[in-house]
């Protein structure tokens, strides 16, 4: 059970907050034929799935939806993606994922990226924690939070409530 004072973003927040950012992607790449979302799965490919939605509202630019496979506990593991590399060469590419804490998991995915050569490159999260340890930043963010290095940020997806809390 999720306690009220430490919920960061309701449903409604994150609703408002993803759409924001399917907006800015799509300003930054309107001229673009085609861009691909990279999800970070699980959570960042389900916040992928959102603002791709979003962008097929607004906008007649052809997106693909990538979902981007990594351990995170190890991330010097192979990263995948199920679409393949040809499909993303020399195209513009947005990488997603929840939360922005220490930049480990989002410098890891990044590096997947650059072995074949990309037209344009961002990041997008919903959550900035500000606690990075590689020089790694969000393009596109939600909110930026700053918290102590204790707490964890939770991004919870059920049904069709997100919510943003602390642990």
């Amino acid at each position: 059970m999720i306690e009220t004072n430490n919920i960061i973003l309701n449903n409604t927040e994150i609703a408002q907050k993803i759409r924001r950012i399917a907006y800015q992607i799509y300003e930054v790449n309107y001229k673009e034929s085609e861009i691909i979302i990279a999800g970070i799965a699980d959570n960042g490919f389900f916040l992928a799935e959102k603002i791709v939605s979003i962008i097929n509202e607004i906008s007649d630019l052809k997106v693909t939806l990538c979902k981007v496979s990594m351990n995170k506990k190890s991330p010097l593991e192979t990263v995948t993606t199920d679409i393949s590399t040809d499909d993303y060469m020399n195209k513009s590419v947005v990488l997603v994922d929840d939360v922005l804490h220490s930049g480990t998991t989002l410098i890891y995915a990044i590096k997947h990226f650059l072995d074949v050569p990309l037209k344009k490159f961002k990041t997008a999260v919903l959550v900035n924690r500000n606690h990075k340890k590689y020089p790694v930043k969000a393009d596109f963010k939600g909110i930026s939070l700053s918290t102590s290095i204790k707490e964890h940020v939770v991004v919870d997806f059920k049904d069709d409530e997100i919510t943003a809390y602390l642990e």
